[in-house]
């Protein structure tokens, strides 16, 4: 199987990246973080012209299943928002994926086969105070991944979103620094209290492009320690 992973050079996507069996192809911003990987592709998924070029790597190696992973984050109050910053959040988290898939589908069509995971967020499940960019964006990948699970189901292509919540990554240290809690405080409202690890996603990534899988699309799965049913 051919895997295309965004977002491949650092954190969860890395991981995904190191952990998926099959034949990687990995797509991220930084050129020389990108060289440790056998096929790559370097891309700013901001920038349209780059976007548009990763489309057209992905329709050349017929990839057979694409891992959404590249996002962007960013914490402030909806009132210091700059229109460039939910520009960025919103073409990053939900226009790039959208606008991958379209170019991806084509040939997994003709195959007759391929699946697509989104990489969401907690925060588009549950909403994030502060994150109203972030949290907007992410649940756009929700309702985007069932209209895509009902447009593709005949041809054998599964959809999916995996919406994880605190991950034990440098977004995530970085994110409660931003956030003004302390660590300690967001570990008192998770239910296993504790962090998710990005291994876990990457294995769940596994098991949704797995033949085991094929029944399971347009679902919305959070993989948060509990944080989604309370604390």
């Amino acid at each position: 199987m051919k895997i295309l992973v965004t977002g491949a050079t650092k954190g969860i996507g890395k991981v995904i990246a190191q952990t998926l069996e099959g034949k990687i192809y990995a797509a991220g911003r930084n050129a020389d973080a990108l060289k440790e990987y056998k096929n790559y592709f370097a891309a700013d998924l901001t920038k349209e012209e780059e976007l548009v070029k990763l489309g057209d790597y992905i329709e050349a190696n017929k990839i057979d299943a694409l891992i959404n992973n590249a996002g962007a984050y960013i914490w402030s109050n909806t009132g210091d928002l700059m229109l460039e910053d939910i520009k960025n959040i919103i073409n990053t988290d939900l226009t790039a994926p959208l606008y991958l898939i379209s170019r991806a589908v084509r040939g997994m069509k003709e195959r007759k086969f391929g699946r697509i995971v989104n990489i969401g967020s907690i925060s588009g499940v549950m909403g994030e105070a502060g994150a109203s960019a972030y949290s907007a964006a992410k649940s756009g990948l929700i309702g985007m991944t069932k209209a895509l699970a009902l447009e593709f189901a005949e041809f054998n292509i599964t959809v999916n979103t995996i919406n994880p919540g605190w991950v034990e990554t440098e977004l995530g240290s970085n994110s409660i620094e931003e956030s003004g809690f302390s660590r300690g405080e967001i570990l008192d409202t998770i239910p296993q209290k504790r962090f998710v690890e990005p291994v876990e996603i990457a294995n769940l990534v596994q098991y949704l492009i797995s033949d085991k899988a094929k029944g399971i699309t347009g679902q919305s799965i959070n993989l948060c320690a509990g944080l989604s049913v309370g604390c």
